[in-house]
């Protein structure tokens, strides 16, 4: 076995490890992104367990990514929380990436809710914005590095599994009538994965565009590839973190930066806690 692939054994070993440190069943899965790990300070009577103490868990290097399991009680229901998700750029393989996902599988979650920080291709939006993700551009894996290549377990999943809906109509639905309620700016569009670390050039972005991307970043697609693939119902959240810049700027000052990613984050979380919650209480009602 090569040491990028990740075994339905080491999957096992470390539900078990997770099983042997909460009292939590959980049913929904949360990952949250660049900025957001905040969200996982709401749950309830908390276990975290830090990603460098599972067995075989990939542990976050990057600023914004805590690195922490949460288990507990969220919007009346029990969940389990990446607090801070790992990323293909970050020399892991697509396997070790989404081995968090098959983690929650193996504990029995049913619904899988992914948040990122990406780039507002769409002209007309603002940073700060949040987009339900209806659709996704699977760039990355479009060019080889597919989260299920390599032997198929059919104890995660079939060998071909469909992908012409992989973001739930019904939890689009619940999100879109929560939002309208709580008077919350609500986008939908497509998101493109790119692998990074870089950020696109203003070519990638206008092709990112032509191709109908509306929003653009470094994660997710695999997870949500992964979860479909376990039989997971997922929804997706972008906050548009930035607007990426299809023009070359006139000074270096214009360039993008990951911290005022990490900042555009913490400005949103209200809107977006808000917004989970009120999809988790739709959930567990």
């Amino acid at each position: 076995m090569s040491s990028e692939e990740v075994t339905f054994q080491q999957i096992e070993s470390a539900a078990n490890y997770v099983r042997a440190h909460t009292q939590h069943a959980p049913r929904i899965g949360l990952v949250l992104g660049s900025g957001l790990s905040v969200l996982a300070d709401g749950v309830e009577h908390a276990d975290s367990i830090a990603y460098h103490d599972i067995p075989h868990f990939p542990v976050s290097t990057v600023p914004g990514h805590a690195g922490r399991l949460v288990l507990g009680q969220l919007g009346g229901v029990s969940v389990v929380v990446m607090q801070g998700r790992v990323h293909y750029y970050e020399g892991y393989s697509m396997a070790q990436v989404t081995m968090p996902v098959r983690l929650m599988q193996l504990l029995g979650v049913e619904v899988l809710i992914v948040t990122n920080a990406a780039g507002g291709i769409r002209q007309d939006w603002q940073v700060g914005n949040l987009m339900a993700i209806e659709d996704h551009l699977n760039m990355v894996g479009l060019a080889g590095q597919h989260p299920l290549r390599g032997p198929n377990d059919d104890r995660l999943g079939p060998r071909f599994p469909g992908m012409t809906r992989p973001y739930d109509a019904r939890l689009l639905q619940i999100l879109r009538e929560e939002a309208q309620a709580r008077n919350i700016m609500l986008r939908q569009g497509v998101y493109a994965m790119v692998s990074g670390p870089s950020y696109e050039t203003p070519a990638e972005v206008r092709y990112l565009r032509s191709i109908g991307a509306d929003a653009v970043g470094m994660s997710t697609v695999p997870e949500v590839t992964v979860a479909r693939h376990g039989g997971l119902r997922v929804a997706g959240i972008s906050l548009i973190s930035n607007i990426a810049v299809d023009r070359a700027p006139d000074s270096d000052e214009e360039l993008i930066s990951h911290q005022e990613v990490l900042e555009a984050g913490q400005r949103a979380v209200p809107n977006l806690a808000a917004l989970i919650q009120s999809l988790l209480h739709r959930l567990a009602s």
